[in-house]
């Protein structure tokens, strides 16, 4: 509760000018945090349309989706319908012609289909549900942990002016040297937070690569 306070004040006093704000985030990379949630709306959009796309099932096996697509049933149709007539009649040969290449044209958009869900559908949602949402989690922890950190060193400033002014040393010295310890582990936490995730790891730790993709 009183860490909530803190950074309460903490970001009051930078809203208004009274205490300095730290910015552990290259510039590069506050250019991709404005952007980030705007990549995540177009790839979410671009998933949902290209996944109403697919004629067959998402996420079935080739023999599934081959089932229930509409050139499928329309291959069946023209077999059993030269089935019917007989190899022998001129109509019987060209259905089975033409029942025999929708056949294919229906394994060919089975492939299609598949192959674009694996390249593109899957990294799209991963990208728009998984990724960027962690990315974003993790930024919005290591703004509270800055604030823990500039809090910190506030009242640490604070407290070594105090001590500078006061006629007991001890007391004051002592709660000085506590919050540079604990304006240290704050500092401590904050690089550890600092590492880009996974997203940004594959791309470079300056952020210029990640930039100009976004």
């Amino acid at each position: 509760m009183k860490k909530q306070f803190n950074r309460m004040r903490q970001l009051a006093n930078q809203t208004v000018g009274r205490a300095e704000k730290t910015e552990v985030l290259s510039e590069d990379l506050l250019q991709v945090e404005k952007r980030l949630e705007l990549v995540k709306q177009v790839s979410h959009s671009t998933h949902k349309k290209l996944t109403a796309c697919l004629q067959g099932q998402q996420g079935a096996e080739a023999d599934k989706r081959s089932k229930k697509l509409p050139l499928t049933t329309l291959a069946q149709c023209l077999m059993e319908g030269s089935a019917i007539l007989g190899d022998d009649t001129l109509l019987g040969k060209m259905l089975k012609l033409c029942g025999e290449t929708e056949d294919k044209l229906a394994q060919e958009l089975i492939h299609f289909e598949l192959q674009v869900e694996r390249d593109v559908i899957e990294p799209l949602f991963l990208l728009a549900e998984v990724e960027i949402p962690n990315i974003q989690k993790q930024r919005k922890h290591l703004a509270k942990l800055v604030l823990d950190m500039d809090s910190s060193r506030t009242r640490w400033q604070q407290t070594s002016k105090s001590s500078g002014l006061s006629s007991s040393l001890q007391p004051a010295g002592a709660k000085a040297d506590a919050l540079r310890e604990e304006m240290e582990e704050a500092a401590n936490r904050v690089e550890i937070c600092r590492v880009p995730p996974s997203l940004l790891l594959s791309t470079g730790t300056d952020g210029g690569a990640l930039r100009e993709s976004f």
